[in-house]
C-alpha cells in the first residue's frame, strides 16, 4: 500500500494535515510524520489513538543536522512526501523575507528525499512556493534524480478559497464550483479564471472584488490572527485534498485533475513566455503528472493579467535557482 510522509508535522499546518491524512488515507496505508522539534512526539502519540487503519510512524529529527537518521527512516520508500515545514508569514513580512528562512529548510528535506525516495511524488507547501519549488528542483538535479512529473507546488488553497468565495457570492454549493487558479501562488501572481466558471456570470465589479478577495485571503488570515500565525487549518484542508489526489492518481484512478505549480518547460505555448514553473490544471496518474492540460480559455482581461504576472514568476524562480546554485 501507499506510504505518505509529512515533513514539518508538528507545525500549525502539519498537525491538522496529519490528522486529515490519518483519517482519510486508504485503509492499509502508512503515514510517517517527521519534525525537528520535540512536540512531534506528543503529536504522534495523540494521532496514534485514532482508530483508522493507517499505520503511523513518528520521527524526531535533529535541527542542527538535516542529514539525520530519523529523516531517512521517515522518508525511506515513501510514495508521497508533503512538506509544510518552515516558519509562517507574520504581519509585515514579505514572501522574500520568508524565503531566506524557508529555502534552507526545503533544501535539507529535499536532500533527504533524493537519498531515500527519489521517485516519490513531492508536494511543497512551504512558502514562498514560487521560489521553494525551484529550490527543490535544483537540489534534485544536483543528485541526478529530478523528474519534472514528480514535483508539485501545492497551490490548492487558492482554488479552495475561490470555490468558497464564489459559492458565497452566487449562493452555490462550493463543492460543486469548478474554477481554475493559474499563475503563481502569491497575491501578485495568481489569476482566478472567473470567466470560465460554468453556470454563472460576473459583472466587472464582481470580478474585481472576487479576484482581490481571493488574492488577499492569506493576508486577511495573517492580520486576523494578529501575529499568531498564518493560514493553517484551511491550508491543511487544501494540502490533504491535494495529497489524497496524488494518492488517487498513484492508485490508477482516472480523471484526477488538480491545479498545481509544476514544471511547464515542456509545454509549447507562447502565452507561457518560456517560464519554467507555473500553476496550471494537470492530470494526475501513477507517475505524477500524466499530462499538463495547458492554459484554460481566458477572456481578454485574463490574458493581459497572465502576460503581466509571468515575468514576476520568472524572478521568483530565479531567486530559488540562485539560492542553490549561486551567481
Amino acid at each position: 500500500m501507499v506510504k505518505v510522509a509529512v515533513c514539518g508535522a508538528a507545525g500549525g499546518i502539519g498537525q491538522p494535515l496529519s490528522l486529515l491524512l490519518k483519517q482519510q488515507l486508504p485503509s492499509g496505508s502508512s503515514l510517517a510524520i517527521y519534525d525537528v522539534v520535540r512536540p512531534i512526539l506528543g503529536v504522534g502519540e495523540d494521532l496514534s489513538h485514532i482508530s483508522s487503519n493507517v499505520k503511523l510512524s513518528i520521527h524526531l529529527g535533529d535541527m542542527q543536522n538535516p542529514n539525520n537518521a530519523e529523516v531517512d527512516k521517515a522518508l525511506h520508500a515513501a510514495d508521497v512526501v508533503i512538506i509544510p515545514a518552515g516558519v509562517p508569514r507574520k504581519p509585515g513580512m514579505t514572501r522574500d523575507d520568508l524565503f531566506k528562512v524557508n529555502a534552507g529548510i526545503v533544501r535539507g528535506l529535499i536532500e533527504a528525499v533524493a537519498r531515500n525516495c527519489p521517485k516519490a511524488l513531492v508536494g511543497i507547501i512551504t512558502n514562498p512556493v514560487n521560489s521553494t519549488v525551484p529550490v527543490a528542483a535544483e537540489v534534485l538535479k544536483k543528485h541526478g534524480v529530478y523528474d519534472p512529473k514528480r514535483l508539485f507546488g501545492v497551490s490548492t488553497l487558492d482554488i479552495t478559497r475561490a470555490k468558497t468565495f464564489i459559492g458565497e457570492a452566487k449562493g452555490l454549493d462550493p463543492t460543486q464550483v469548478q474554477v481554475d487558479v493559474i499563475g503563481g501562488h502569491s497575491p501578485e501572481t495568481m489569476l482566478t479564471v472567473l470567466s470560465q466558471v460554468k453556470g454563472v456570470t460576473f459583472s466587472a465589479d464582481e470580478t474585481k472584488a472576487l479576484s482581490t478577495k481571493i488574492k488577499e485571503a492569506g493576508t486577511a488570515v495573517v492580520n486576523a490572527k494578529e501575529g499568531a500565525g498564518s493560514a493553517t487549518l484551511s491550508m491543511a484542508y487544501a494540502g490533504a485534498h491535494f495529497a489524497l489526489a496524488l494518492v488517487r492518481g498513484l492508485k490508477g484512478e482516472s480523471n484526477v485533475v488538480e491545479d498545481s505549480y509544476v514544471d511547464v518547460s515542456g509545454v509549447q505555448d507562447e502565452q507561457l513566455q518560456g517560464v519554467q514553473f507555473l500553476a496550471l490544471p494537470v492530470l494526475l496518474g501513477p507517475h505524477g503528472v500524466e499530462k499538463i492540460l495547458g492554459v484554460p480559455q481566458l477572456d481578454e482581461s485574463e490574458k493581459a493579467q497572465l502576460k503581466e504576472l509571468i515575468p514576476v514568476v520568472k524572478k521568483n524562480i530565479e531567486t530559488g535557482v540562485h539560492f542553490v546554485n549561486g551567481a
